[in-house]
């Protein structure tokens, strides 16, 4: 996500804070949130992706995913 996109969204947040927003801009505001949540998040899943966990016996392995919860 590129600063002029955050900056926005930094914007719009204080004009929500104090005068409101219009419908065009809530939408704006809501889609520029939700790209830069998934941006963080493929960030985020890149990093741990590279992340490998001693075991006890010295070897290395993998950072796995958690499965599920039922």
């Amino acid at each position: 996500m590129e600063k002029h996109q955050i900056d926005r969204i930094n914007e719009l947040a204080r004009k929500k804070k104090t005068v409101g927003l219009t419908l065009e801009e809530a939408e704006e505001q809501a889609r520029l949130r939700k790209q830069y949540i998934q941006e963080f998040r493929e960030g985020l899943r890149a990093t741990l992706d590279q992340v490998y966990i001693e075991q006890e016996d010295g070897s290395y392995k993998k950072l796995e995913q958690k499965p599920p919860k039922n």
